[in-house]
């Protein structure tokens, strides 16, 4: 056989491999087995953002950290265990991933309707779009059909993306799960809700780059609000979108044009010269829609990196733990 026919070969297997992968994911995998498993979820957060206004932001940022570490296979969810190192142990998932108890109250409620049946990783993948359509964001139609992977990767974790992470490394680890620049951007969006502590970037304010000076991408008046929220050593949580925090809209992009971005990764994207991320800021800013828009797909294009299908990996009873 010819090394170019070899070639041709092998490159069709890959795209059947690739193409059946992501064929098993559909938005009505559960439409017999366990037809009101969104409505269901969607309760259940409806009932939790009662008392907890930032449940919404925690759970899309568990989807995040779950879909960056080996694919959306809910690794994030499990504890401690012979052979597992929590992924929750991870740097940058220790004091700033949460709800986890919430993800066990829907995994409970859909237990006791149609058990054995909806995974961990479409239990986050669902409470990413319930979470965000509740805040008054965007809809689109989650694909479904993963499976829950049996181990943790804390080594992987520990090299999520971070508030400290310039552009170009920002961008490189998206890049590395299949995601463009438009993702980065959009998906960065995701911060018009929720809350971070002062020590993610209090650097910025008094020492930024060890220059002991502030981040000079940073507004003044607001440098000087974040200074009295944020003294040195103090972990208070500060508003992601300081205009509109507890709302999914696109004022998180119009902060970063006044130089309000909170976190460094948000601000390089707008005052990072020259790069390709300025405009598409520029875009959503000047249009919801089409932030909406592109969000949307950019959440269904996260979720579907390497997410486990068929016969690999299980349905666990109890997202903390191997079933």
């Amino acid at each position: 056989m010819s090394s170019f026919r070899i070639s041709l070969l092998s490159l069709c297997l890959v795209a059947t491999i690739f193409g059946a992968s992501n064929a098993q994911l559909s938005s009505s995998f559960y439409a017999t087995t366990c037809p009101n498993a969104s409505s269901i979820v969607r309760g259940v957060i409806e009932q939790a953002a009662q008392s907890d206004v930032r449940i919404g932001a925690k759970l899309i940022r568990l989807h995040f950290h779950d879909c960056f570490v080996d694919g959306c296979d809910g690794s994030i969810l499990l504890d401690d265990a012979n052979g597992i190192l929590s992924e929750k142990d991870a740097i940058p998932n220790r004091n700033s991933a949460d709800g986890y108890p919430v993800v066990d109250d829907i995994k409970t409620a859909l237990e006791n309707v149609c058990p054995g049946v909806v995974s961990c990783a479409d239990i986050l993948a669902i409470a990413a779009e319930a979470s965000v359509s509740l805040g008054g964001g965007p809809t689109w139609t989650v694909e479904l059909g993963r499976r829950d992977s049996t181990t943790a990767n804390q080594a992987a974790a520990q090299l999520l993306p971070g508030p400290r992470d310039g552009l170009a490394n920002i961008t490189s680890k998206f890049s590395a799960v299949g995601l463009d620049t438009t993702d980065v951007v959009a998906l960065s969006g995701a911060h018009t809700f929720g809350r971070a502590r002062c020590v993610l970037f209090r650097d910025r304010l008094f020492n930024f780059e060890n220059s002991n000076s502030s981040d000079p991408s940073l507004d003044s008046t607001y440098l000087e609000t974040l200074r009295q929220a944020c003294p040195q050593n103090d972990g208070t949580l500060n508003n992601l979108d300081p205009t509109t925090p507890d709302s999914f809209d696109n004022n998180y992009f119009t902060n970063l044009q006044s130089g309000r971005g909170l976190l460094q990764s948000d601000q390089e994207l707008f005052s990072t010269a020259g790069s390709d991320t300025v405009a598409i800021v520029n875009r959503f800013a000047a249009s919801q829609s089409e932030f909406f828009t592109s969000f949307a797909q950019s959440m269904i294009n996260m979720g579907k990196i390497s997410p486990l299908t068929g016969s690999n990996g299980q349905i666990r009873t109890n997202c903390r733990r191997v079933s």
